[in-house]
């Protein structure tokens, strides 16, 4: 049987163009995302994240550098958004996170991004990767249904740093098949400090808890790559300053320990990373050893993690290449 993304009879049924209109009505007084500016996006003004009406795409192409079940063997199709709801310093991605004034040449229409999933799906990647779609998850959902008009059958990622208003989410219930958020920090006091993010850790959970209600633990396959389900990815700071055992314990007691976890260790200090000597390094092999006797400690056995030596690896050149930002 051929898996057939949700979006599908959303679009047929009329709901997807429903919510298309409702989530574009978001935007004259945005909460798109947990900071809840009330910015009228429609009108070109601009909340935290510095973004406006149209969506910003700084980079689409296959990408291999996914959990191998979303990579497969033809890529993901994935697309970089630019701009972003949350200012980490260390961020890898920094150069389209954080660099609004260069990126907005970037914005292209919502037809425009339509086409751009289209293309992917030509390409035959496996899926559509919304990377940080948050801040543009309103426009996202108004170009998901451009793109079901024009035939987009792929499933769509909703790769996310977490930070994510719960009320959107719900709008994404029947439209993202596989969920792939960030759970970054166990601890509220860390995402202020190095992401200003009030209560993310507390915001995030609610957020992820709501993708755990749409799909459930078990990852549904179409021989080795994933169609629809939840990952929760764990960048692995130094110093512990990702509160690892929180985020695990969250998971294990309040989720499921059956949930699949994708545990990163390609943590390198970029970006203004420098400026804080607890950062200013990469992982220890002790502090990993700990981080993986952590996994053992609440039973979460499905999954992945990186080696160690990952971060020489992992590495974006969105400054010279926005076509093949990532080699591997």
């Amino acid at each position: 049987m051929v898996f057939q993304p949700s979006y599908i009879k959303l679009f047929e049924s009329g709901e997807l163009e429903r919510r298309a209109i409702k989530a574009d009505e978001i935007l004259k007084s945005c909460t798109s995302c947990p900071r809840n500016c009330l910015a009228n996006r429609s009108s070109e003004e601009y909340g935290f994240c510095l973004s406006g009406y149209l969506p910003i795409v700084s980079s689409y192409t296959p990408h291999f550098g996914e959990e191998p079940v979303i990579s497969g063997t033809r890529g993901a199709g994935n697309i970089f958004f630019g701009n972003c709801n949350l200012r980490c310093v260390f961020c890898q991605n920094y150069v389209i996170s954080q660099n609004w004034k260069v990126e907005r040449k970037n914005e292209v229409s919502f037809e425009r991004l339509a086409d751009i999933m289209l293309e992917l799906q030509e390409k035959q990647t496996h899926n559509i990767g919304l990377v940080s779609p948050t801040h543009f998850s309103s426009q996202i959902l108004k170009s998901v249904f451009i793109a079901a008009k024009k035939g987009l059958t792929l499933p769509i990622v909703y790769n996310t740093n977490g930070y994510d208003s719960v009320e959107m989410i719900k709008m994404y219930e029947g439209v993202a098949d596989i969920y792939l958020p960030d759970l970054k920090y166990g601890n509220n006091e860390y995402a202020v400090k190095y992401s200003k993010a009030e209560n993310y850790f507390d915001t995030a959970k609610a957020a992820i808890k709501e993708m755990y209600r749409q799909v459930g633990h078990e990852l549904i396959y179409d021989g080795n790559v994933v169609m629809r389900g939840l990952i929760i990815r764990h960048l692995v700071l130094p110093n512990n300053l990702s509160e690892t055992e929180e985020v695990f314990k969250f998971i294990a007691n309040e989720l499921s320990p059956k949930v699949h976890v994708s545990v990163m260790s390609q943590y390198f200090p970029t970006f203004k990373a420098n400026r804080d000597i607890l950062i200013d390094r990469t992982l220890r092999e002790s502090e990993y050893d700990k981080v993986l006797m952590l996994m053992d400690k609440y039973g979460l056995e499905n999954g992945w993690t990186q080696e160690l030596e990952s971060y020489e690896t992992y590495r974006p050149g969105f400054e010279n290449n926005r076509e093949t930002p990532f080699s591997f």
